[in-house]
């Protein structure tokens, strides 16, 4: 049964959430206004209509239907089918560069990274009716400045998904199979402009999600992480970045340890752009995983200066506190509203802007509303819903 529309008039912001969060409360979408002022190219851009076709073809019975101009968008959703997919994700816009559609800031970008459309499906994946295998080809690297890579979700939001038991035999209906847990690996290398990587994500089939009571971050115990770097003739450069990211680490814990992932274009490792970025993840005792990513400025900087840039995002990510970091926020909440009726409890550092309206829509689409109580004592925040009991309706019917 569809539910009354949810109508929104400021154009692309927070555009891949609204879908997903249409497809999950089954209520139509209507976005007007995308881009309006904008007389040199209004309307959605090619990764955003991108986006639209791989939900597409996640789905059936979906009706997608844009206005001449592409300033008016009418998202009807269908239901989620899963299995396998492919899809390229397209690397040069054609159209000029603009505001980024999570926060409105101008980053002159022209490519999404494969991360970009994988943000926007990890919503969607548990709830088909088969497990949700896609392979998609495009950019893997050089965006993390705008987009979370491929290797922050693996390491961040697969520990979280597990969280609310997806990959668990007892979420499931035949506790005989053992479903296969999130999963996110990448085939191939793909640095900006250029691309050529290949990623592929797998996610099994969930019934419906456990509530979750997470909120001891623990202590910081090791740092584990990756220099990462796609046709670069000194292949010194990743270890001379990982070396700076321990000299700032070292002063705080021991226990460090940075692989250099070196990829050539022999043997056909990676795409034909050069790229060097790296991504470090704070392992706690209660299993909290922090992350944090950069790349290589190539004009401005030594591989020194973005070792170094890493370390200290992630020591910011540190001292905010909280059990997840600043980008997974949203998502957590989300998958918080619709777990079963119970109260589902997490400590996060400090709410982003993007956190704070995607709660209003969360309030709109699923009336759901969330406890905010501040720690001082941590200055963090404990956020704490009751979930709407949301059931995996396309596998129940099987």
């Amino acid at each position: 049964m569809v539910g009354k529309a949810l109508i929104f008039e400021d154009g692309a912001v927070q555009l891949r959430l609204r879908l997903a969060v249409s497809l999950l409360s089954h209520r139509p979408v209507m976005i007007r206004n995308i881009r309006a002022n904008d007389l040199e190219a209004p309307g959605l851009r090619e990764h955003e209509a991108s986006f639209l076709r791989l939900l597409d073809a996640m789905t059936n019975g979906s009706a997608i239907e844009i206005n001449a101009t592409g300033t008016q968008l009418r998202f009807k959703p269908g239901v989620l089918l899963g299995g396998r997919i492919e899809h390229h994700c397209p690397m040069i816009d054609k159209s000029s560069p603009d505001e980024s559609e999570d926060d409105g800031n101008n980053h002159n970008m022209k490519s999404r990274s494969i991360g970009w459309y994988l943000e926007g499906i990890l919503p969607l994946a548990a709830f088909g009716k088969e497990p949700l295998s896609v392979l998609l080809t495009g950019i893997t690297d050089g965006c993390s400045e705008v987009d979370p890579s491929q290797d922050y979700l693996k390491a961040t939001v697969i520990p979280l998904l597990r969280q609310f038991g997806l990959g668990d035999v007892a979420a499931h209906d035949d506790p005989m199979l053992a479903p296969t847990a999130p999963s996110i690996r990448v085939v191939k290398r793909g640095a900006a402009p250029l691309g050529g990587g290949v990623v592929e994500f797998f996610c099994p089939v969930a019934r419906e999600l456990k509530p979750i009571d997470f909120r001891d971050p623990g202590k910081i115990k090791r740092v584990r992480g990756n220099s990462i770097s796609c046709k670069i003739v000194s292949s010194s450069m990743a270890s001379r970045a990982a070396y700076a990211a321990k000299g700032l680490l070292q002063r705080l814990l021991p226990d460090i340890w940075i692989v250099t992932d070196v990829h050539t274009p022999k043997k056909n490792q990676c795409g034909p752009s050069p790229c060097l970025s790296m991504i470090l993840t704070a392992e706690s005792t209660t299993g909290v995983a922090l992350s944090a990513e950069t790349c290589f400025r190539k004009s401005q900087e030594l591989p020194e200066d973005a070792g170094q840039r890493a370390a200290a995002m992630l020591l910011e990510e540190v001292r905010r506190g909280g059990v997840i970091d600043s980008s997974c926020q949203t998502l957590a909440l989300l998958l918080m509203c619709l777990t079963p009726e119970d109260v589902s409890r997490i400590r996060v550092g400090t709410l982003t802007q993007y956190t704070i309206a995607s709660l209003r829509l969360f309030k709109e689409a699923f009336d759901v509303e969330f406890k905010v109580k501040a720690d001082h004592e941590t200055k963090t925040v404990l956020m704490s819903c009751l979930g709407i009991g949301y059931r995996n309706m396309a596998r129940a019917s099987t």
